[in-house]
């Protein structure tokens, strides 16, 4: 028995009932392959944002807010008020705009606990000094699997689910589920395992805990990259599509079976395009470095370390 999948359930069995369902933006970025989301307790208008993007050109060293300002004016246009800004995992592949939001639009940053383990894994590979606190004190609110919060009047569980990296967390909210990097869509498959602190056995276990949810529960994923023979985009899907059909884990698939294919799978694959100044940031709960002496802030580069 895993007592947080069954309140988990029990939580996505009562709002159903009670049609206490939140509603749900997505905003896609395309030159990251992000989904980020805002969702909202329609009754009292409190929302919480899901993996926002901080835009990056990492040709020229520059950030840019378009993405963020996009759910900046959605969120003023339908007068709603943020109170949570969470974050899956600290992602490799895009910066979080976390703090821009927060700024400008108030609520909690969150995480999940164990980014306290990715502090100190990231923090010895960029050799950052005694100023950046490996505590997660960067952060409002560490999560542990099974934690409960609030939007608004609509029930919320997290359910860690690590394996992409330590941290990964997966959010209930209602009837739906933000899965993070665990999953993606059924013709594309499941998240790699092959970054520092990842481990292709426990993300076979996170994804069979998300599994036991009901069939149709709703699933939002982070990312879509179009599978082959799909010509749009899609981050929607649920429980049973996964189960039945996803090219990576679907029922019948076991747990040995799973971890060779994923390593077998992830040696293939280059590292994103965006993870060395992407996990500086996101470690830091999408803050960038401090200023230099020069009054510049800078990303390091390490060599030849991952």
């Amino acid at each position: 028995m895993d007592p947080v999948v069954n309140q988990a359930d029990a939580l996505i069995s009562r709002s159903r009932a009670s049609g206490a369902k939140p509603a749900i933006r997505a905003f896609f970025d395309e030159p990251t392959n992000t989904v980020s989301y805002v969702v909202h307790d329609p009754s009292t208008r409190a929302a919480a944002i899901i993996d926002s993007v901080l835009d990056f050109d990492q040709a020229a060293g520059r950030t840019d807010t378009k993405s963020a300002d996009e759910i900046v004016a959605y969120v003023r246009a339908n007068d709603l008020q943020v109170e949570w800004l969470l974050e899956t995992h600290a992602h490799a592949d895009h910066l979080s705009a976390a703090p821009y939001l927060q700024n400008g639009l108030g609520g909690k940053l969150a995480i999940g606990r164990e980014i306290i383990r990715v502090q100190n894994v990231f923090g010895k590979i960029f050799n950052v000094g005694t100023e950046f606190e490996r505590d997660g004190s960067e952060f409002d609110r560490l999560f542990a699997d099974g934690d409960r919060f609030q939007i608004g009047e609509i029930e919320a569980i997290t359910l860690h689910v690590p394996g992409h990296t330590p941290a990964d967390m997966a959010y209930v909210i209602g009837d739906a589920v933000f899965t993070g990097d665990t999953l993606f869509m059924p013709d594309y498959g499941t998240a790699r395992a092959d970054f520092p602190g990842g481990d292709a056995r426990e993300l076979y276990r996170s994804i069979r805990r998300l599994l036991k949810l009901p069939d149709e529960t709703r699933l939002f994923l982070c990312h879509d990259y179009k599978a082959v023979g799909r010509d749009e985009y899609a981050w929607e899907t649920t429980v049973g599509a996964e189960k039945a059909h996803n090219i990576h884990v679907h029922e019948g698939v076991n747990e040995d079976d799973f971890v060779t294919m994923r390593t077998t799978r992830d040696a293939t694959l280059s590292m994103p395009k965006l993870i060395l100044p992407s996990v500086q940031v996101n470690m830091r709960g999408g803050r960038l470095p401090e200023a230099e002496e020069n009054g510049t802030r800078y990303l390091k580069l390490p060599l030849n370390v991952l």
